[in-house]
């Protein structure tokens, strides 16, 4: 969790700069992206300091889904405006070198931060990890816009990309918001807990 938010941090950080510098409507969405993976990483870390964490589940969710709906309307918007041709990004050396290191580094994060909350039972720590992995398949689709749109000028090449992430999002928005994302509770792991020494009790 340390990791994801100071990974996002820093990667929001560049992203926007690159993508002021370079006039791109992908860079800036990828580091607002990573700001909004900062404020639900936060929102998960913010529920297990609470006395009773499964109390906070489902308003952890709701802000969860909030910022996935917040993304896709964002993402949207862009990709429209760059393929009317309101928006026409540059070539970006840093922005490229940037997506491409998340893409290897984000799917990793989000496998780790998935096994830890289907440990722990934890729905938002699950849904987290979905907004990681989001991240991941948004910055291969900067990458590939990017690398496109210096190769070739293919501009709307990465609103392509980011209009099929904004309906992923939007699909993962509504799985939050109805609390789908995690099946196991934290009382349904307790109870298999129980059941399991009862049995090692038994065999011995």
């Amino acid at each position: 969790m340390t990791f994801t938010i100071a990974y996002n941090v820093i990667e929001a950080v560049i992203a926007i700069w690159a993508g002021a510098v370079a006039s791109s409507a992908a860079l800036i969405g990828f580091g607002l992206d990573s700001v909004v993976e900062v404020l639900s990483a936060a929102a998960v870390g913010w529920q297990f300091t609470r006395r009773d964490p499964e109390r906070w589940e489902r308003p952890t969710l709701r802000l969860i889904a909030l910022a996935f709906f917040a993304l896709a309307a964002y993402v949207s918007v862009s990709a429209v405006l760059t393929l009317a041709g309101a928006m026409e990004p540059e070539h970006s050396t840093v922005g490229i070198i940037l997506a491409a290191v998340s893409v290897v580094i984000m799917p990793a994060a989000s496998l780790f931060e998935r096994a830890t909350g289907r440990e722990l039972g934890s729905a938002t720590a699950v849904a987290d990890s979905k907004q990681t992995m989001l991240c991941a398949l948004l910055s291969a689709a900067v990458l590939v816009g990017l690398a496109f749109n210096s190769l070739f000028g293919w501009a709307w090449a990465d609103s392509v990309a980011a209009l099929f992430i904004a309906g992923f999002a939007i699909r993962e928005g509504i799985e939050a918001w109805r609390g789908d994302a995690c099946a196991t509770s934290v009382g349904m792991l307790m109870e298999d807990d129980h059941d399991h020494e009862h049995e090692h009790e038994h065999e011995h």
